[in-house]
């Protein structure tokens, strides 16, 4: 399970923080749809049709987890080729799927290339707590990263509203320490399972985590009033009941007699 990459619209989730789909400029790019699709193909999808495939056509286990699990370097090669450069997320990549594949070929054991992603996971959990040390945590960069037209509405909420500034730096907290309760539990799959079990099963509890980590968000981000803050009244101004005149002529919202 990797969280977003900061910076990166290819990894973008594809719903603002509200929870819904917005429209017009609070929209994120078409591309950041197709691209954290592609994450979950090359990541999730890829890799674990392809074990059990290869496993099916009598491959050894060592040997279908190296091949299945090089498929998110589909992504990073990708995303180089479309920026024509290689970020440092790329290169971790790239290096942890070489050092776990060189492990494991070494040791002969294929719970190594298994406990990977669980690796990459707590490296990311332990990187999301460190920057909410910083002046501005992953979350909330990854918000400005996702509602560009909003920038200056966001960066006069962190200047100016306390609350704002804590509602984010908490579900920085949340997120890092999700992250790592996920990667405890890859870890404690990959050497207790059976091998066979564990590709499926970590691909089961990366939508687990996800979705789980998710709805807290939105709970938060709705309880606090902070999704108020970023997008209004969502829906002010529609269906509006009739009763109520208003001055032109046209009904009110509520419904009750205005004054002449």
């Amino acid at each position: 399970m990797t969280p977003p990459t900061p910076g990166s619209s290819d990894t973008s989730p594809p719903t603002t923080p509200s929870g819904g789909e917005p429209s017009g400029d609070d929209a994120p790019s078409r591309s950041s749809h197709w691209g954290f699709a592609l994450v979950v193909l090359c990541d999730i999808v890829l890799p674990v049709a392809l074990y059990y495939l290869l496993r099916d056509r009598g491959m050894s286990e060592i040997n279908a987890l190296l091949l299945s699990g090089s498929a998110p370097a589909l992504h990073t090669v990708y995303s180089a080729a479309r920026h024509r450069r290689l970020d440092a997320i790329g290169v971790f990549t790239m290096v942890l799927l070489v050092t776990s594949a060189l492990a494991t070929l070494l040791t002969d054991d294929p719970r190594i290339a298994l406990a990977r992603n669980g690796l990459f996971t707590a490296l990311a959990g332990l990187w999301l707590l460190a920057t909410h040390f910083t002046a501005r945590p992953f979350t909330y960069q990854a918000l400005r990263a996702l509602l560009p037209p909003k920038k200056d509405l966001l960066e006069r909420l962190w200047t100016t509203d306390a609350s704002f500034r804590g509602v984010w730096r908490g579900l920085n907290i949340l997120w890092g320490v999700g992250l790592l309760c996920d990667a405890g539990l890859r870890l404690l799959m990959a050497y207790t399972l059976p091998v066979d079990s564990v590709p499926v099963l970590d691909g089961v509890l990366y939508a687990a985590s996800w979705i789980l980590l998710q709805v807290i968000t939105q709970i938060t981000l709705h309880r606090s009033g902070t999704t108020r803050k970023i997008f209004g009244d969502l829906g002010r101004g529609k269906g509006r009941r009739p009763g109520r005149k208003t001055p032109s002529g046209t009904p009110a919202a509520d419904g009750s007699a205005a004054p002449h």
